[in-house]
């Protein structure tokens, strides 16, 4: 068994983001996680559910599960992997790419808001997203109805790259009325996905599924979030990564921009009303 394979096990056996986890194969290496858990080194009660699917698991079969979809699986030793997602606490395991792996390597802006958005909240972030585009830049975002889809579709329109990180597999059109804007998206960016081919969308990994977003990303732009939204999630993952945080001021009538008024107001985030100043504030942040 060699470390992609050793990988493959955990990945199938682990979900995305667990602490303990990650720094047991961070201080053991992958292949003697694997060791462990197939010879009874941890608790069989408490890790009964994981050390069952280790011993089960066939790392040839997921590896060519993984390569029926046209995707890829990177591992952290891959010369592919981003190397910004080493930066966070709980680094992905690995990850499977559907695309352009080369869109994983250059600047790129995160995008993300609330799943019902306003009017304005749909234009700025087309419009967010075409500008950065036009600077070379891609636009990264979770694939999700409203803020998200208005970024990707932005990026596109203005002939650009943009990533998708999706909370379930990498052949889930999650929602389904995505399936004509993943395959757009994936002709010239990137699908990621930290989850197994056919797994669903469970409320958990939407949340583990920001911190990759933020990691991936040089700069984080939130447009449109309610209060409390899992947009200031990404945002505040951001900021725990040293990343540059900007938010777009809205109406203070309107619910949908209380989250952008709150980091604001906290000094989570920067005020941007243009592409100019959001240029401006991410290359030149300290």
């Amino acid at each position: 068994m060699n470390l992609c394979e050793a990988r493959a096990i955990l990945f199938s056996a682990i979900e995305g983001g667990t602490t303990y986890w990650v720094r047991e194969i961070e201080f053991l290496g992958p292949l003697a996680v694997v060791e462990k858990l197939r010879t009874g080194g941890y608790d069989p009660i408490k890790f009964e559910k994981t050390i069952s699917k280790v011993r089960e698991a066939n790392p040839a079969e997921i590896l060519d599960r993984i390569a029926v979809t046209g995707s890829r699986f990177i591992t952290p030793e891959d010369e592919h992997w981003p190397l910004s997602l080493n930066d966070l606490a709980t680094p992905p395991i690995a990850l499977i790419v559907k695309g352009a792996i080369d869109a994983l390597h250059a600047p790129s802006l995160a995008i993300v808001g609330t799943r019902n958005p306003t009017n304005y909240g749909v234009h700025i972030a087309g419009d967010f997203a075409a500008g950065f585009v036009d600077r070379e830049w891609v636009i990264v975002s979770g694939g999700a109805y409203g803020i998200d889809a208005a970024a990707h579709r932005g990026a596109l329109v203005a002939e650009g790259i943009t990533v998708a990180v999706l909370a379930a597999g990498i052949d889930v059109n999650y929602p389904a009325g995505h399936a004509r804007l993943f395959a757009e998206i994936a002709e010239t960016g990137a699908l990621v996905s930290e989850v197994l081919p056919g797994s669903r969308a469970i409320p958990a990994r939407f949340l583990t599924r920001n911190r990759l977003i933020a990691a991936l990303s040089k700069a984080t732009l939130v447009v449109e979030a309610a209060f409390r939204s899992g947009s200031l999630r990404t945002a505040r993952d951001a900021a725990e990564l040293m990343r540059p945080v900007m938010a777009i001021p809205g109406p203070i009538t309107s619910p949908t921009s209380e989250g952008c008024h709150r980091l604001i107001g906290e000094r989570a985030a920067e005020v941007v009303t243009s592409v100019v100043d959001a240029v401006e504030f991410v290359t030149t942040f300290r």
